[in-house]
Order: C-alpha cells, then structure tokens, then sequence
C-alpha cells in the first residue's frame, strides 16, 4: 500500500498531469497536494470540486439510484480535469483530482493510471 505523498507523486508522472490532490468531500479538506502553480491552485480547484461531488451524491439519492460514481470527467478548452472518488474506504468519502493538459494527454490511459494509483493508495 503507498502512502499519500507516493501516490501523488505516481500521478503526477501521468503524461499531462499539471497537479493532484487527494480531497475529503465531506469535509472539503485537502489532505494532499501536488503539482499546481501560478495558473492553477489546487486546493482552490480541489474545494470547488468538493461542490462537484456534493451535488452528484445527492442527485444519485434524488433518484434513487443505488449506483457509486466511478470517476467524473470535466473537459476544459485545453485541460482535462478527472475526479476519482476512492472505493472501499468505508464510510470515508475521499477523491482524487487530476488536472491535465488536454494536448498532452491521454484521457484512457490517465483513467487507467489513476484506477491502480487509487488501489494501492492507504489513507
């Protein structure tokens, strides 16, 4: 099992990675960070996507659909952003999110890539 900062710094080897974090949704807090800069502040864009997930939990509820979210895919002009929600945690409600350059990356693989990160991650 690889601890938080191993597995932030495994995706930030994804080919386009721009940054990740590792968000507590229910709490809005990040508990990792990595990559990022002057046009992108991860724990901002990390926050707001706690809102992201907040809203799709609760309509899943609304409908009453007994199905988990995978991953959600938001497509920028020129990025990629890839939220990953953690299964088998219990009852933690923990995300990765993963910001891509859209011209550099390969979404399938990314997915990929972030699906094993996320299994041998041990928060």
């Amino acid at each position: 099992m690889a601890n938080i900062e191993t597995s932030l710094k495994e995706a930030m080897t994804i080919e386009g990675a721009i940054g990740v974090a590792l968000v507590d949704y229910t709490s809005g807090l990040t508990l990792g960070v990595m990559g990022g800069g002057l046009n992108m502040d991860m724990n901002i864009a990390a926050a707001g996507n706690t809102d992201v997930i907040r809203a799709k939990v609760r309509t899943l509820e609304m409908l009453g659909l007994a199905d988990s979210i995978e991953d959600i895919l938001i497509t920028l002009d020129s990025q990629y952003h890839l939220i990953r929600l953690l299964q088998g945690r219990g009852n933690e409600a923990f995300f990765l999110y993963l910001a891509l350059n859209k011209g550099r990356a390969n979404l399938g693989l990314a997915r990929h890539q972030l699906r094993k990160i996320e299994s041998e991650l041990d928060v």
